[in-house]
């Protein structure tokens, strides 16, 4: 009888010490929008049982897996840096020699019993590698430094880009840009690009018409993803083809209005005008739904958690947790509001995903290892703390 009550105590020390790892904010924060989020899919999933099935099954995997990273102390975190992110690099140039090719991408490597997305994992080792770099060279930053971490950021980048696969790249060269720019990047740097940036903004404002004519070609760009710029500046210049998808998303928001129509009501959603209702376009079927109110309430949500998350990086105490905390939390800004922009038709159509919300196992499993990641960082504070 002692044997088994001192067994259970065991057990229940177990728990409570993998759920002390857990940051209670973040958590309550996390169960809200992902509450939200399986209630979207019900709806943009209703006739297709099987796909909300597989998305239960995958939050329930993406959750143990956010546990499990959050037990990972930083400084292990730290030695894992380097071989994630080499391992990363070479799965890129497995899948430039020998990857798979489907609807034009060449994006997947096939490991015998599976395919892999080597993308998704350069997603995370990036600022993993780059916080690790930062820390270790925090004594004396240099702009030789920062050329060699522009370096490091470039070449999965660059990688993933030739894949095709402009989404997933726009992810991780942000992710990288913003440990860059919290190690302490100068402003003298910054603004040139800035400027380059809105530069080429207002000439393809301007010249959009001259630039989108039959046969102009845009180096370095494939012919699809020049359409997909085009197609932002006029999307009814293709109403059945490539400006289908903001059209109708456009016409799902705005019929929304403040209160939505309800929950399974959406008409443009179970009409099945929105494309891609349960992945990249899920916003428009949650305003569509939820209305305006909805849509305010998402935003919120997702202010709360990057909000927590700075808060995470602004009080660790090591280098490495502060770039690698701040940077995963803008990540979560950048996911949002590239996903936001497309489907509003702000920004063109590059595949991102809505951050805990849309489809997808392995966009979901990576997000949740963010936030596993932060979860660990702030442990370790308040472990150091109760010493």
């Amino acid at each position: 009888m002692q044997l088994t009550a001192n067994r259970w105590s065991a057990l229940r020390e177990r728990i409570f010490g993998l759920l002390s790892a857990l940051d209670p904010p973040l958590l309550a924060i996390t169960f809200v929008l992902l509450s939200l989020a399986t209630l979207v899919m019900a709806s943009a999933t209703a006739d297709f049982s099987f796909r909300f099935d597989a998305h239960l099954v995958n939050l329930a995997v993406a959750l143990g897996v956010m546990l499990v990273v959050a037990q990972i102390p930083p400084l292990r975190l730290m030695q894992l840096a380097l071989p994630f992110y080499v391992v990363g690099v070479v799965l890129l140039i497995g899948v430039e020699l020998f990857g798979e090719t489907s609807k034009g991408a060449q994006r997947w490597l096939n490991i015998g019993f599976t395919r892999i997305q080597p993308s998704e994992m350069l997603k995370i080792s990036v600022p993993l590698m780059l916080a690790w770099y930062f820390h270790r060279h925090e004594a004396q930053l240099r702009l030789r430094d920062f050329l060699v971490a522009l370096v490091i950021l470039l070449i999965p980048v660059g990688l993933i880009f030739h894949q095709p696969d402009l989404g997933t790249a726009i992810l991780v060269l942000a992710a990288g840009v913003f440990v860059i720019f919290f190690a302490g990047l100068s402003w003298k740097l910054i603004i040139p690009v800035l400027a380059i940036g809105v530069v080429g903004i207002a000439t393809l404002a301007v010249e959009g018409d001259a630039m989108c004519a039959e046969g102009v070609e845009w180096p370095g760009f494939k012919a699809y993803q020049r359409q997909r710029v085009c197609t932002l500046l006029d999307p009814t210049s293709d109403p059945r083809g490539s400006g289908f998808h903001i059209i109708q998303s456009s016409i799902a928001i705005g019929s929304g209005g403040v209160f939505g129509k309800g929950w399974k009501e959406g008409t443009q959603t179970h009409l099945e005008f929105v494309p891609e209702r349960h992945t990249d376009f899920i916003f428009a079927v949650m305003a569509e739904e939820f209305g305006l109110l909805g849509a305010v309430v998402l935003l919120l949500i997702y202010m709360a958690m990057i909000g927590r998350g700075l808060m995470i990086a602004a009080r660790s105490p090591l280098l490495f947790g502060r770039l690698l905390a701040g940077a995963i939390s803008l990540s979560c800004f950048t996911y949002a509001f590239v996903n936001m922009g497309m489907v509003t038709g702000v920004l063109p159509v590059v595949g991102v995903p809505l951050p805990f919300v849309s489809y997808g196992g392995t966009a979901l499993v990576t997000l949740c290892i963010g936030l596993g990641l932060l979860m660990s960082i702030e442990a370790h504070r308040r472990r150091r703390r109760e010493r």
